[in-house]
């Protein structure tokens, strides 16, 4: 008896050693392409991907400089434009029908903005290889805080909602874009959480993930109600699991409609770590991205971006678009720039 509850004691020991090293190790891909630093002055900050449905390869990435404004590249991570808009911090975007609403917070006035466009404009535009955003947003509302991240998404009956939170508190607001008003929903308390910043909506399984930073390192998820009410509050990772000092880009990795993965940025290690996109969101792997013959490796990432679709022969199953917020490649003077990475990248160690 007593040899058979060592065994078991060992085996359980062998497993804790197994999965704690592999967390922490995980595995490593490369960057295929890099934009060049922001302006000397600047720091960016988060991306978002507009996905040209015409011609994908003329989709046009957006990357904040979160104390000047924001960028827009073409896949060859080549600036295609730059809205001197102010201090945006975070931005994402939905397309909608024929629309493409663009989001942004500005720290500067502690506001949530929005731009609106035509898609068939964005298509002309990139094919034109020059696209800027308008300095003036088309709506502009003051958040009752301090404004830090923002993430959007499609509810439902293709109502556009909007998420931001709170720097240096626990607050969340809901905002609504419905007949031509932006307007204020909810306020929810981040679990009394010291900061957010980065955040993800799924819009198929209804359900808000949202990284806690500083004194704390957690990643929660909530479900969405049909009242548009925060509730089924879920820690999923924090400091004495997979998260080494902040969490903080989200996106997802959609493999079908409901099923994927999370990615985190788990800054203290320079990793991204994957979860379950579904419940109960377990941790899968982490990875790195590291330096190759051309391109320097990535760290102290701030926000991360997705899509999983087929964009042109460097992105064949897709683009993962990280901030690194250290450039030290050559011929640099360290500061931060985006990098594009190839979902093909990761195919060998994800199912999708």
């Amino acid at each position: 008896m007593a040899k058979l509850i060592y065994l078991r004691l060992f085996t359980l020991f062998l497993f804790s050693f197994s999965y704690n090293s592999f967390a922490a190790d995980g595995f490593s891909i490369s960057a295929t392409i890099e934009t060049p630093q922001v302006a000397i002055n600047g720091n960016a900050d988060d991306p978002a991907i507009w996905l040209n449905q015409e011609d994908p390869s003329l989709s046009i990435v957006f990357g904040t400089d979160k104390y000047n404004g924001i960028y827009s590249y073409n896949l060859k991570g080549e600036i295609i434009g730059f809205s001197k808009s102010g201090r945006m911090n975070n931005v994402d975007l939905r397309s909608l029908k024929e629309n493409t609403y663009i989001f942004a917070t500005d720290t500067s006035n502690n506001t949530i903005n929005l731009w609106i466009y035509k898609n068939s404009l964005l298509q002309e535009k990139s094919k034109e290889g020059k696209f800027i955003l308008d300095v003036i947003p088309h709506y502009k509302k003051e958040v009752n805080f301090l404004a830090y991240g923002t993430c959007a998404g499609i509810y439902k009956n293709n109502d556009l909602i909007i998420f931001v939170t709170e720097a240096m508190g626990p607050g969340v607001q809901l905002w609504k874009f419905t007949d031509n008003k932006l307007s204020l929903v909810n306020t929810f308390n981040n679990s009394n959480a010291y900061e957010s910043e980065g955040c993800v909506y799924d819009d198929e399984n209804e359900k808000l993930f949202i990284s806690e930073e500083n004194k704390k390192g957690i990643i929660r998820s909530y479900s969405l109600s049909n009242e548009l009410l925060l509730t089924d509050k879920f820690e999923i990772d924090d400091r004495e699991g997979g998260v080494v000092g902040d969490p903080e880009g989200l996106a997802l990795l959609k493999t079908n409609k409901t099923d994927g993965y999370l990615i985190a940025s788990s800054q203290g290690n320079n990793t991204f770590n994957i979860y379950n996109r579904k419940f109960p969101h377990q941790f899968i792997d982490s990875f790195r991205v590291v330096k190759n013959s051309n391109i320097d490796g990535v760290s102290d990432t701030d926000g991360i971006e997705i899509v999983n679709t087929y964009l042109n022969k460097d992105f064949p199953k897709g683009l993962i678009v990280v901030q690194d917020g250290k450039n030290t490649g050559e011929n640099t003077i360290s500061k931060e720039n985006f990098k594009f990475i190839s979902l093909d990248n990761l195919n060998q160690y994800l199912v999708f």
